[in-house]
């Protein structure tokens, strides 16, 4: 008997133990209609927050707008309007729209518009990932016209800086013309400074044969700052220096390497239920080809499905006042797709 007793106070200790530890993970959102959802805060980002619920096998999705108190004691990673960023655990207090934010040290008061993110911060290097990829298909009987796009993209955020990578692909077969190929990559790392200032270096990929590019690298440096970031806006301007180099179809073209300014904006807009835009546009003076300039821009439009699948319709264009002989100026691909986050 003592051997058994032994045991049920053991089981009793992991059980108690088991319920404490799922008790102190629960979360608890209150809805500005009084409605209670309790679970576990998977995220908030572009306006909604994501709960994970027991009595649900899909996650709930509400914006953030609809929530009057929120109760978490996990530490998340907070992202604020003014570019402040914390690994804090955030609860409302007694008055309305305020939250205290608590590092376990010191503690702050903020209105909740002024948050602009946040994710519980966990140990694993999934965890800290963000990933999308989607494709495209078109088939044109006239001429046989195909088209095959695919988009991805990779991120990994900490609180001092993130890194992330793209990669889009177009390819086009057409009867009685050559077929046609068209790529675009980028690999990005930005290190996060206060007021919503950052600096990053990046590396952007080209390959094009409307403009009779067999490869365009260009390294930029950069320095920038969020001009609007709340949990419905982006809007960042950046500019700093560029190395393009370039290597062409035409065998007798030689390569081209040459120093570039440049300045650009992004904006991205995401609090319209669930539709969001996403656009940038560069423009790249050179330093050492006199009166050159090269002009990128592009746009996309998503609308989001359920089970994390989405619609994506956009536009990337690149233009070159001075290409190489026999080389388009301008070149643009259209493309729509269906996708899938994570």
């Amino acid at each position: 008997m003592p051997g058994f007793t032994r045991g049920l106070y053991f089981l009793i200790a992991i059980m108690v133990f088991s319920f404490t530890k799922g008790f102190a993970q629960t979360d608890t959102l209150t809805m500005t209609n009084g409605e209670i959802v309790i679970g576990e805060i998977k995220k908030l980002e572009r306006g909604v927050i994501t709960i994970e619920t027991a009595y649900s096998d899909s996650d709930f999705t509400i914006e953030w707008g609809q929530v009057a108190k929120i109760r978490s004691q996990l530490t998340h990673l907070l992202t604020m309007s003014d570019g402040r960023r914390f690994n804090a655990t955030i609860n409302s207090t007694g008055n309305p729209n305020e939250v205290e934010i608590d590092n376990g040290e010191s503690s702050v008061l903020v209105n909740v518009e002024e948050i602009v993110e946040f994710k519980p911060i966990n140990d694993t290097f999934w965890d800290k990932i963000s990933a999308n990829i989607d494709v495209g298909y078109n088939v044109t009987k006239a001429n046989n016209l195909v088209q095959f796009n695919t988009r991805t993209y990779l991120g990994y955020l900490t609180k001092r800086w993130e890194a992330s990578g793209s990669y889009n692909n177009v390819f086009s077969s057409q009867d009685s013309v050559a077929n046609t190929k068209r790529m675009d990559a980028n690999l990005m790392f930005k290190v996060f400074l206060p007021k919503d200032w950052f600096v990053s270096i990046s590396n952007d990929f080209l390959q094009n044969d409307e403009q009779k590019i067999q490869l365009r690298s260009t390294t930029k440096l950069a320095v920038g700052n969020y001009l609007v970031h709340s949990n419905a806006v982006y809007f960042a301007a950046l500019g700093g220096v560029a190395l393009n180099s370039e290597t062409f179809t035409e065998a007798t073209t030689p390569d081209r390497s040459t120093g570039e300014a440049f300045a650009g904006l992004e904006f991205n807009m995401f609090n319209t239920g669930d539709l969001s835009l996403k656009t940038s546009a560069f423009a790249y003076p050179n330093l050492t080809e006199s009166g050159r300039i090269r002009v990128d821009f592009k746009f996309d439009l998503t609308y989001d499905l359920p089970l994390d699948f989405y619609i994506k319709a956009g536009t990337t264009v690149n233009y070159d006042n001075q290409p190489i002989e026999g080389a388009a100026e301008l070149d643009y691909v259209i493309q729509t797709g269906l996708g899938w986050e994570w």
